[in-house]
């Protein structure tokens, strides 16, 4: 709805799109209760925001010279038919079109992504700032100042061509990332996993592939990697929707037909000669795929892997993953000397699977108490229920087996 807006309003009246839109969300929220569920719900919200929008035409000054030209387009868009809404092809194109405005250059990059996660994913400000490790009021400033860098750049609602296209396409696979691990790992609510955002994710992220100007090999690697790892999403959860790590998952719940389209996906970004950060977690999700039990995984080939992305895309928490290949590898004591190596190991103070790592590695040594006392830091640090009951079990097998030694 934003995005159809949009392309009507025009892309200086972002902010205006937005308000319309959620205006019309609340009113079925208001509405839809005491009177039922229309017939066409999306007809029914998209009426709602064609009226509001013809409302605002008529009150705002700024719309006088183009209030005739406006409300014919509105008209003729969004018809009064129940049953009338707008072709695939159309939305398609408009969400599309969106995706690139997000991420024009004369918006920071980390703005790109807020913005892109606000309007096209429908992420609140909260869990867009989890995603960026930072405060609502940051992200609430950020996306401000990006819908006045938009309004003042006067930036078309284009799909960008020619050197462009893979300056703002970098913006645009950044966000879907983003989006997808939201999904694959939620930051906020009682699910641990929220299999709708993923498909959102993997759903604009075919959308991208199936076009001229995202059918690049780097957008086959992202895709690649959210449907490797989606596939495995059947046997992650337990009864009681608790975490079940890897080496705990049914293999036989992982969904073959997403590993099918990964693995061709992953063929396809063969194509070309750049080497990007999607990639290497695609392969990292293909050794895991292959393996047909946790014991028979090439550890070996995931390290070299991890050694690779944290040449072209360190990170702390890159860091961290390849300390858990180490260990599988060297040994849980290698694995514990790579954690304490890692450069900006303070980002990783606040982060519950830090904790969870060295607690597991601990015991493994035999180091019960060391284990506990990482684990304790891990349940106070979820953000999850389902996380912090995951934690506290292993926290008490720890201190059982401490009592059990005394």
């Amino acid at each position: 709805m934003v995005a159809t807006l949009t392309s009507i309003f025009g892309v200086q009246h972002l902010a205006l799109a937005e308000d319309v839109v959620q205006e019309a969300l609340v009113r079925a929220l208001q509405s839809w209760p005491f009177y039922g569920l229309p017939q066409n719900p999306s007809a029914w919200l998209m009426r709602a925001a064609r009226n509001l929008a013809l409302d605002m035409v008529r009150r705002e000054q700024i719309f006088r010279a183009k209030e005739p030209e406006l409300i014919r387009l509105m008209e003729d868009q969004v018809p009064e038919q129940p049953g009338a809404i707008f072709a695939e092809q159309e939305i398609a194109d408009d969400r599309l079109r969106l995706m690139f405005v997000c991420c024009h250059p004369a918006i920071p990059p980390d703005a790109q992504v807020a913005l892109t996660l606000k309007n096209l994913c429908g992420f609140g400000i909260p869990e867009i700032a989890h995603a960026f490790l930072t405060t609502d009021a940051a992200i609430a400033k950020r996306l401000t100042r990006a819908r006045q860098k938009i309004s003042n750049a006067g930036v078309p609602f284009e799909i960008p061509a020619g050197p462009e296209l893979p300056r703002r396409l970098e913006g645009v696979l950044r966000s879907l990332y983003l989006l997808f691990n939201e999904g694959y790992k939620a930051s906020a609510g009682d699910q641990l996993v929220r299999e709708d955002i993923c498909a959102e994710a993997i759903r604009l992220a075919e959308l991208l592939a199936t076009h001229p100007a995202g059918n690049q090999p780097r957008t086959h690697a992202l895709l690649a990697l959210m449907l490797l790892n989606m596939a495995r999403t059947p046997a992650r959860l337990g009864p009681e929707g608790h975490l079940r790590p890897l080496r705990e998952q049914d293999r036989t719940r992982w969904d073959q037909s997403l590993i099918a389209r990964g693995m061709f996906h992953l063929v396809r970004s063969a194509a070309g000669g750049r080497l990007s950060d999607y990639h290497l977690q695609a392969a990292i999700a293909a050794c895991h795929c292959r393996a047909s039990d946790y014991r028979s995984t090439d550890w070996p080939q995931i390290l070299s892997l991890y050694n690779q992305l944290m040449k072209l895309a360190p990170s702390p928490v890159v860091a961290l993953n390849r300390a858990v290949a180490l260990a599988e590898v060297e040994g849980p004591q290698r694995g514990i000397e790579a954690v304490r190596l890692i450069q900006d190991q303070a980002a990783l103070e606040g982060y519950h699977l830090f904790h969870a790592v060295l607690g597991d590695l601990e015991i493994r040594l035999g180091r019960q108490a060391e284990g506990a006392k990482h684990f304790q830091q891990a349940v106070a640090l979820a953000g999850l229920k389902s996380e912090r009951d995951f934690l506290a079990s292993r926290l008490a097998a720890c201190e059982s087996a401490l009592a059990a030694a005394v």
